[in-house]
């Protein structure tokens, strides 16, 4: 059956060439430019998507949104808007419009969002037919506990919209993952997902990395090189850490959204591109607004959908499911014979609180497979950095009295003398990051510094070291 599109948009020359691109790709069309003949053809018929100008003759387009939605909740509104009007857009999605589209734009630009909130129709109908059940494993996640549903079916629902995806989080509890699984689902599969951590890289070349830079530009430039924005075209450019990024390259970034082009460094023209910007955080971006480390305008422009990945302790439920999982996997690549947890493993990684969330138990997983064999992990083979500290006590065989177990001594950096201030920053640095299993951004937080200053450190320590 041909999908029914309602466009509303006043200016009759680019209702004319948006109806043809759309008759073309095979939909039926009706036109509406104005508020009342919205609102009169949304009382006579349902749409499957609704094109939605905010600018219309008698009123905002924003006016007829809930409207929309009441009428049919199964109709997918893309609201239009010229990029002076971007945050009413954001505005809009936040309201539950489906998408957004910036003029100008092209009929590639407007057919790929038609598809998207169509596909999206089409998922929602066949979860809805089918029967409910939670998932245990989804896009490389593991759990089946009530926030990872939550989770699984958010990524269902976004992955179709080109809205721009702020993923917040602790360290270790799978943002990279669920950027990755976001692409996977949308309409940009086919095309290029590329990372890019904003902590990881100097600051001086963070700007060249994302856009890119012509030869001769700076010191160094030895050929042109093409950004992480420009290689993500027509898929998915997904900035981690963003809140390391430098303020004077977050106003770059900013407008880089609003325009969809870029201009690499030593270039006089912009060029287009056509990306998804997905982003994550391990702090609290409004925390970061607020100590004016972050633009407000850059955080309300991101974070039209945000998505909060949940600590490990906070789903007990899925420890033992991922530890089911992944130690056979991690005992067949090693040649070992691991298959489960003895009682008082599984009774210790039940009540641990895992600071380093999924990360950490995975490391667990893997140093132990790695340094010893058997059929059950027993105790004796939990790492010796692995702190029995936050972990319940296993409670005393009847008739026996608990032993008071000594309290457990933090790791402490004690300097040999003789060695220089280089030397012992060094090592305390080094020694911080391995007590937060390998978490750099952890680190950072108990040195009290930038993760991207220990990046750096470590890079220079590196290069001396060649």
């Amino acid at each position: 059956m041909t999908q029914q599109i309602l466009l509303v948009e006043d200016t009759i020359s680019l209702a004319m060439v948006y109806r043809s691109v759309l008759e073309k790709a095979g939909y039926a069309v009706e036109l509406a430019d104005t508020l009342a003949q919205t609102r009169a053809a949304i009382s006579q018929q349902s749409f499957d998507v609704i094109l939605l100008d905010l600018l219309l003759p008698d009123g905002d387009g924003i006016e007829v949104l809930a409207e929309i939605l009441d009428r049919n909740k199964d109709t997918r509104v893309v609201v239009i808007t010229a990029n002076g009007s971007i945050n009413r857009a954001i505005d809009a999605m936040r309201k539950g419009a489906f998408d957004f589209l910036v003029k100008p734009f092209d009929e590639k630009r407007l057919t790929a969002a038609v598809q998207s909130a169509l596909e999206s129709v089409k998922h929602l109908t066949r979860e809805t037919a089918a029967p409910a059940r939670a998932q245990s494993e989804y896009h490389h996640f593991i759990g089946t506990s009530p926030q990872m549903q939550r989770i699984y079916a958010m990524i269902e629902n976004i992955g179709h919209s080109f809205a721009s995806v702020f993923i917040t989080g602790e360290s270790g509890t799978g943002k990279e993952v669920a950027a990755q699984a976001i692409h996977t689902v949308s309409g940009r599969a086919k095309g290029p997902f590329v990372a890019l951590n904003c902590g990881a890289i100097p600051k001086d070349l963070l700007e060249s990395e994302v856009f890119g830079h012509l030869k001769g530009s700076f010191t160094g430039a030895i050929s042109d090189k093409k950004g992480a924005a420009e290689s993500a075209s027509g898929g998915t450019l997904f900035l981690d850490e963003i809140c390391e990024m430098d303020l004077s390259l977050q106003t770059k970034l900013l407008r880089f959204l609003e325009t969809q082009q870029i201009q690499p460094v030593g270039a006089t023209r912009p060029k287009p591109v056509d990306v998804r910007i997905l982003c994550a955080t391990n702090r609290d971006p409004m925390a970061e607004v607020r100590a004016g480390r972050f633009r407000e305008d850059l955080y309300y422009r991101l974070f039209v959908i945000p998505l909060h990945m949940p600590p490990l302790r906070d789903r007990p439920e899925d420890i033992l499911a991922i530890v089911a999982r992944k130690l056979p996997e991690y005992a067949a690549q090693e040649g070992k014979k691991f298959t489960g947890l003895s009682p008082e493993v599984t009774q210790v990684f039940s009540t641990y609180d895992w600071p380093g969330n999924v990360r950490q138990l995975l490391n667990v997983l893997r140093n132990i497979v790695v340094l010893h064999d058997g059929v059950q992990v027993e105790l004796p083979m939990l790492p010796d950095d692995f702190s029995r500290k936050n972990v319940a006590p296993i409670p005393p065989v009847t008739g026996e009295q608990p032993v008071q177990s000594a309290p457990v001594a933090q790791p402490v950096y004690r300097p040999e003398v003789g060695k220089t201030l280089a030397q012992m920053e060094r090592e305390y640095v080094e020694s911080t990051v391995e007590s937060c299993d390998g978490s750099v951004p952890e680190a950072a937080k108990i040195l009290g510094v930038s993760p991207s200053t220990i990046y750096r450190k470590r890079e220079a320590w590196k290069k001396q070291a060649v």
